[in-house]
């Protein structure tokens, strides 16, 4: 379908190409999720230097599309974005876009969330802690 754009990458996400992408003169709201790495420590002390996404692009894509399909079904999108990086990313970087539009701005929130919400539960993406130690956590998605 052309009114979504799914795809991952290892290159650093395009935040305002997303919007554009969604941006649509029949849609009175849009929601832009970014899903950015943060700088933590964990409980040995630890300092988060990076994460590193690893996929198996062919599944994780189709089931991207699954969950826009399934989004469809329950909001009148007029739009949608996804995009998920893939390698290491940095302290701060996207690792994750979520952008919908829609008629009204409840719709666009609303399957905004659920989209991030199911990406996180349901596709084949597996995150990786880089620590500043050199040491590394591989950790579920859904965290």
């Amino acid at each position: 379908m052309t009114d979504d754009w799914i795809d991952m990458s290892s290159e650093a996400l395009d935040c305002a190409g997303a919007l554009a992408f969604v941006s649509d003169q029949q849609a009175g709201g849009v929601a832009i999720f970014l899903g950015t790495s943060r700088a933590e420590t964990n409980t040995a002390g630890r300092t988060l230097l990076a994460l590193d996404y690893e996929a198996y692009p062919q599944m994780a894509l189709e089931q991207m599309r699954e969950l826009a399909v399934e989004a469809r079904k329950k909001w009148p999108i007029t739009k949608l974005a996804m995009l998920h990086r893939t390698g290491r990313v940095g302290l701060a970087e996207p690792s994750v876009i979520i952008a919908v539009s829609s008629p009204h701005r409840a719709e666009a929130f609303d399957a905004c969330r659920w989209l991030i919400d199911e990406l996180k539960k349901s596709v084949g993406i597996w995150k990786k802690e880089i620590w500043a130690d050199g040491s590394a956590t591989w950790k579920s998605e859904s965290a």
